[in-house]
């Protein structure tokens, strides 16, 4: 079997995309419920989103070589558009899934914000577990140990991974240095860009929530 070429001089580069708006977007908390699809609106983030990172296929070393989805279908509908404009395939990974929201799962955000564990939520994560669900801390762990093995697989070059808003926030806070605790003071919009390059000595956070040109990330 051929070895594996060496990268060392180079980091690898993830491309943290948060999937597309869908029908309950801001209004209920659907977590990993099955059968939730993109709004139109949502397709054609995705159709953006995608023309947006198909630039790099352009640049030296900057074209990324995978791409990994949630297996829920509002990620993966995000994805195909990306995978499609870089002669790829759509890869299901569950270590980029939603949070377990447990008994909170498809609850209106309007009726959730009234609850006393809300405050929780909002200003010392950390200490929460949702009811039946996931804690903070085991989201954050398990999205930081799915790039970990996404980064080994592919070092030194770039992948996608279209997930869901508070894995990507809580992973880009942990690689910035920032308390999970203050997590949610970042945005990630739907099909925002966020970019973390894993180098030899730690991450570095290279943008957050990125709507415009992603020229500027291509790997030199």
């Amino acid at each position: 079997m051929a070895s594996r070429p060496k990268h060392s001089d180079r980091p690898t580069v993830v491309l943290l995309v948060r999937h597309g708006t869908t029908p309950t977007t801001g209004k209920v908390l659907p977590g990993r419920a099955a059968g939730l699809h993109l709004s139109e609106q949502g397709q054609a983030q995705a159709e953006a989103v995608a023309e947006r990172i198909s630039v790099l296929t352009t640049k030296e070393h900057g074209a990324p070589v995978a791409v990994y989805a949630s297996p829920l279908e509002r990620t993966s509908e995000t994805a195909r558009p990306i995978a499609r404009a870089l002669g790829l395939r759509v890869r299901s990974d569950r270590g980029l899934l939603e949070c377990d929201f447990g008994a909170w799962t498809g609850k209106k955000l309007a009726d959730l914000a009234k609850k006393p564990e809300w405050t929780t939520v909002q200003r010392n994560p950390s200490g929460f577990r949702f009811p039946a669900g996931e804690s903070f801390i085991e989201m954050q762990a398990r999205m930081a140990s799915a790039l970990a093995r996404l980064v080994s697989l592919h070092p030194g070059q770039t992948v996608v991974a279209v997930s869901h808003a508070d894995p990507i926030k809580a992973v880009v806070a942990q690689a910035a240095g920032t308390p999970l605790d203050l997590f949610q003071r970042l945005t990630v919009a739907p099909c925002s860009v966020s970019a973390i390059a894993y180098t030899g000595v730690g991450p570095v956070v290279l943008t957050v929530n990125s709507t415009a040109s992603l020229e500027a990330l291509a790997i030199a």
